[in-house]
């Protein structure tokens, strides 16, 4: 669940957002209707860093066979 709060709100009840966020909640804290953060429990934003990874170590290891490779060779040299 993702919820909207304004920063005066979010100051006033952090030790209960925190609560909230530790129980798996989000928040959207915004200022004057302009949004300012993301407050997620920091496993989310781990998960996030650890899925980046794993793609791009994913896409590290496509393999090029050598006739695509010789055949990209000769349309650069065109």
């Amino acid at each position: 669940m993702h919820n909207e709060i304004g920063s005066y709100e979010a100051k006033s009840k952090l030790p209960e957002l925190l609560r909230r966020v530790e129980s798996g909640e989000s928040f959207t804290i915004t200022n004057r209707g302009k949004i300012i953060a993301d407050l997620v429990p920091a496993d989310h934003q781990k998960q996030k860093v650890k899925n980046a990874i794993a793609n791009i170590k994913k896409m590290k290891q496509h393999v090029m066979s050598d006739e695509l490779l010789d055949e990209l060779k000769m349309d650069g040299r065109k």
